[in-house]
């Protein structure tokens, strides 16, 4: 046991100590956090507008355009692995930039919009009908009830699924080394490659991963419990 003990310990300090390797999962952790957080803002940006054009129907009941295309757009973002996506911005769409990080952004801020408006799709439906029908009886236009009535109400019902796509997306950017991105999972690889050693690397990424979006799992517990309440009052 003592000796397990001296391997393991030898091995964190090959890991994470010597040549001050803990700042290369540092600065990994810092790549991964900064676009899981600017796709999520642009996810939930396209997510919105996709999810109104969704719902947008003719007077005799047919879809519009914008909802055939957006329709389309899900379709195409769904059906398609992310990594795929992703080398597709960086060696066709944006082939002439330098920036990984814009294009790991635009990427999977593009994916989690298909999610995103399908979310927020479900949380407008879920408001009862009787809310638009009182919007539009107070003599607001169909775009003024959805703006003031029924988008503050669907917030409520969106907020958890937004938070679990956001852990979704937090994970899926393992993927960014496809684009010459040193993330987290680089990180650890890197790492591998140095020491000769994949266990502690490839364990302590695990860990930290895990820490962060345990960390996020309870704060979104919290938030649920919260609305629950609201809802109860």
């Amino acid at each position: 046991m003592q000796k397990w003990l001296g391997e393991v310990s030898e091995k964190f300090v090959m890991a994470f100590i010597e040549g001050d390797r803990w700042k290369l999962y540092l600065r990994g952790l810092g790549v991964t956090i900064e676009i899981a957080i600017l796709a999520a803002i642009i996810g939930m940006a396209i997510g919105t507008v996709v999810a109104l054009m969704r719902l947008s129907v003719k007077r005799n009941g047919k879809k519009t355009i914008w909802s055939l295309i957006a329709g389309a757009y899900i379709d195409i973002i769904r059906g398609t692995p992310s990594v795929l996506q992703l080398l597709i911005m960086w060696f066709i769409i944006m082939k002439n930039s330098n920036n990984g990080v814009l294009v790991a952004v635009l990427s999977f801020g593009i994916n989690s919009g298909a999610y995103v408006s399908e979310i927020v799709r479900a949380g407008i439906l879920a408001v009862d009908k009787g809310q638009t029908e009182a919007g539009r009886s107070l003599g607001l236009s169909k775009a003024q009830t959805m703006i003031y009535i029924v988008i503050p109400q669907a917030i409520k019902n969106v907020l958890p699924p937004i938070g679990n796509e956001f852990i979704v997306l937090l994970k899926e950017t393992a993927i960014v080394g496809y684009v010459s991105l040193t993330d987290l999972t680089r990180a650890a690889n890197q790492i591998t490659s140095r020491t000769y050693e994949a266990f502690m690397p490839l364990i302590g990424a695990a860990v930290i991963y895990f820490t962060l979006i345990k960390i996020l799992t309870i704060l979104l517990d919290k938030l649920e419990r919260r609305l629950r309440k609201s809802d109860n009052r």
